[in-house]
This record gives structure tokens, C-alpha cells and sequence, in this order.
């Protein structure tokens, strides 16, 4: 269920596996409508599989911006991420899929589940299709994870995005914590001459961007909206049905970003289908496995994140003010350079956590903070 990254990864992987696999999407067009910022670490790419097409700009460093006069600018002087299109990615990955055996099918959701058939409804009317076994990768309001009753992620926020002419440089992502609370605003290079300029937010995500996307003037290009889940889920496998990506809300609470997570979630449910179709179980205790996978792969950093973003749900613009202004120095920007990973930020946090500068720089409430995060 759903085409987007991490359905089509899915796909491709259970094709490749000699499974019989659909794909359904209920949209006429897969890659659109866009619901993402279009940044992916240059190992969220590399988990797609795809080639350069997509690409439109790489990007070495970041500029973090506090809007009370803090800044921070770090450059690792090598391709840390990739600004892509979107729509061009994942048609791609689709194509890879269809290309393993898989068959899509556009235009078509889900109804209902009776037993062990999907009931959908779409361009060739109601239909009602077997399964032995659902890989759910339906977005944050997962349809499938709602009708089989499984519980949800426990936050969700608000996205909202424009692409605007706006000259900077291409090389650097702005960063902005203070543009929405409890969150962060960004802008993306896409080139030398366009940006694309949002922000995420728990509550008046839309007041928040007009505020936000007045400093670039009012000319967009391209207006996006989207809904990003935070906190995994309770459990994600049950009842014939596995569940990754955002509908498990595997997002990553320190950017937002789920590709990376989507991904590895879809290729660890795609060996625990074949696994599972190899020997015709499908009992709970035979999907289990699915979840010990995960875990043992990503699970820690997206604790790590959660416990982060709690923490950051308590700093004042002034906190984070005083975190740039601490964090503008040499030691520090070379540990940020050296450790800093978009999709796995543990290691980075434990090697600013020892950095008595920065402890004292923050003060022993955001000392001790850290180390809750790291210890648990």
C-alpha cells in the first residue's frame, strides 16, 4: 500500500524476493501531490537506488540562524545531502520496482480488509483482492494501520513549503529553530537563484510560514503542505500486516526527515515477507521479527530523537540563542563536521555531550538534558 519511497522500496524488494506484489496508490500520478522538503542525506539517497536524475543541487554544510543574533555555520566540505525532485525520485523508484516484477496500481485505496482480501475501490470500480501478507506504507494516516486497529504515533505536525526565487548560496541549508516552536524553519538551496523557504509546527503552522516566508517577498513558485508523524507507534506488525515508513512513524524527530528510515523499514519488512511466505506462516510471532530488525538497525535513534525533541519543546528563543552563540566555536564546529549525520545524530550528541565548553556555555539544566537523552 502506497507508491511512495518507501512502498516502491518495498516493492522492488519483495519482487526482487520471486513474491508475487502490488503495489496500490491512490493517487493518478505517483510523486505527487509533493509532501516533502526534498533534502535527502547522501545516505537516504543511496538507499533509493535510483541514479542522479532527480537531483538538482548537493549541499556541504549549514547555516543556523537564531534570529537573535546567534549563528552558526559549519561546511564539511564534501556532499553531505541532496536537494532532489520529488516527483522525479519516486517514479524512478516505482520504475525500479516495476522493472524487479511489481505491478502497480494507480488510482485505487483501500476500503476495507475481510479476512485475507484487501477491498479496495478506484478506476476498475470495487474490487476485492487476496493477500497472504499487507506491507502498509501508507503515509502518516495510514488507512490500513487504522482499520486493523493498531495505535497511532503520538505527535503529528504541520508542513508547509514554497519555492521562491532567492539568491544564496548553494552550497549551504539555512536553518531557522526560532521560525516555528517546539520545531524548526529551513531554506534549501535549489540553485544559485531558488529556495525553497518552509517550517514545521505542531500548532498555526500556516500563521508561523506567512510570518516566516515574509522576509523573501511574496513571489512563489510552488506551495506544498504535508503532515509529519513523530514517535514510533506501539507495535508495527499484527494480523498479516507489517507497517513501515510514516505510517509507523518512523520519521526522524531531529529533522522531520523519514526517506532514510522509510526505506530500511521497507527492506527489513520485504525480507520478513519472504521469510514468512517461504514457510506459509503469517502468525503474529512469525512477523515479530520485523519489529526486532528495525529496532536493532535505527530503533536507538529514533529514542534518541524523541527524547531531543521533548527537549526542545522546552527551550525559549533565548535558549536557543545561547546554543548557537555556544556552539560558534572551532573545537565544536570540528566535532559537528566530523560526526554530524542527518539520519543517525546519537554519535554527534555524545560527543557534544563531553564537551565541557559547551556544558558550561548552557548551563547544568541543558547538561544534564543531554544526558537524560543519551542514558534514557
Amino acid at each position: 500500500m502506497g507508491a511512495g519511497p518507501a512502498g516502491s522500496a518495498a516493492a522492488r524488494a519483495c519482487a526482487k524476493e520471486g513474491l508475487t506484489t502490488l503495489c496500490i496508490e491512490e493517487h493518478g500520478t505517483i510523486g505527487y501531490p509533493v509532501q516533502c522538503a526534498g533534502l535527502l542525506s547522501a545516505s537516504a539517497f543511496a538507499e533509493c537506488g535510483v541514479s542522479r536524475r532527480s537531483v538538482q543541487n548537493e549541499v556541504s554544510g549549514a547555516r543556523m540562524v537564531s534570529d537573535l543574533g546567534g549563528e552558526l555555520l559549519f561546511d564539511a566540505r564534501t556532499t553531505k545531502a541532496y536537494v532532489v525532485d520529488r516527483c522525479l525520485l519516486d517514479r524512478e523508484m516505482a520504475e525500479r520496482a516495476a522493472d524487479a516484477g511489481a505491478e502497480f496500481r494507480l488510482k485505487t485505496s483501500a476500503a476495507g480488509i475481510s479476512g485475507t482480501s484487501l477491498l479496495t475501490r478506484g478506476i476498475r470500480g470495487r474490487e476485492e483482492i487476496p493477500f497472504r501478507l499487507l506491507i502498509a506504507a501508507d503515509g502518516p494516516r495510514s488507512s490500513i494501520a487504522r482499520m486493523l486497529g493498531f495505535r497511532r504515533p503520538e505527535t503529528y505536525l504541520a508542513g508547509v513549503q514554497a519555492e521562491i526565487p532567492y539568491e544564496m548560496n548553494p552550497r549551504h541549508v539555512e536553518l531557522h529553530p526560532n521560525a516555528a516552536p517546539g520545531f524548526f524553519g529551513w531554506v534549501i538551496p535549489v540553485s544559485p537563484t531558488r529556495a525553497r523557504v518552509g517550517l514545521c509546527a505542531q500548532e498555526h503552522a500556516n500563521d508561523h510560514f506567512n510570518r516566516f516566508i515574509a522576509r523573501y517577498g511574496k513571489n512563489s513558485l510552488h506551495l506544498v503542505s504535508g503532515v509529519i508523524p513523530l514517535g514510533v507507534m506501539p507495535q508495527t506488525y499484527g494480523r498479516r500486516a507489517l507497517i513501515v515508513g510514516d505510517a509507523a512513524g518512523f520519521a526522524k524527530p531531529t529533522s522531520g526527515g523519514g526517506i532514510y528510515t522509510g526505506i530500511r523499514s521497507a527492506k527489513h519488512a520485504a525480507a520478513v515477507a519472504a521469510a514468512c511466505c517461504a514457510r506459509a506462516e503469517f502468525d503474529d510471532g512469525s512477523l515479530r521479527d520485523y519489529e526486532r530488525r528495525w529496532k536493532e538497525d535505527f530503533g536507538k535513534e529514533l529514542d534518541i530523537g524523541m527524547k531531543a525533541f521533548r527537549m526542545r519543546q522546552k527551550m525559549t528563543p533565548e535558549d536557543i540563542d545561547r546554543l548557537c552563540r555556544a556552539l560558534d566555536d572551532p573545537d565544536l564546529i570540528a566535532t559537528i563536521v566530523e560526526h554530524g549525520d542527518m539520519d543517525r545524530p546519537g554519535t554527534l550528541l555524545r560527543k557534544l555531550a563531553l564537551k565541557p565548553a559547551l556544558a558550561r556555555a548552557m548551563g547544568i539544566l541543558f547538561a544534564s538534558g543531554v544526558r537524560r537523552i543519551l542514558t534514557g
